[in-house]
């Protein structure tokens, strides 16, 4: 993986290579099923509170962002 994203403060456009977009699309779904699970696989609040950088952030709203960037992601590759 290192060395297939391209990012800078300058960049207009990111870049990811074929396989790391499939990964991070797997990756998000996963973690929103995560969010909304209950039980033992469940993120607990202060992980979901890091994953914000505590900023006041509904797990709803997190959830939806992870659901809509990996299925997103998926459609496009």
């Amino acid at each position: 993986m290192p060395g297939s994203v391209t990012i800078g403060h300058t960049d207009a456009l990111v870049m990811l290579s074929h396989d790391d977009a499939k990964r991070l699309s797997a990756m998000l779904g996963e973690m929103a099923h995560m969010l909304e699970a209950s039980g033992a696989s469940r993120l607990s609040d202060a992980q979901v509170a890091g994953l914000c950088e505590g900023k006041e952030q509904s797990r709803g709203e997190l959830t939806e962002w992870c659901r809509h960037l990996s299925q997103y992601l998926a459609e496009h590759l």
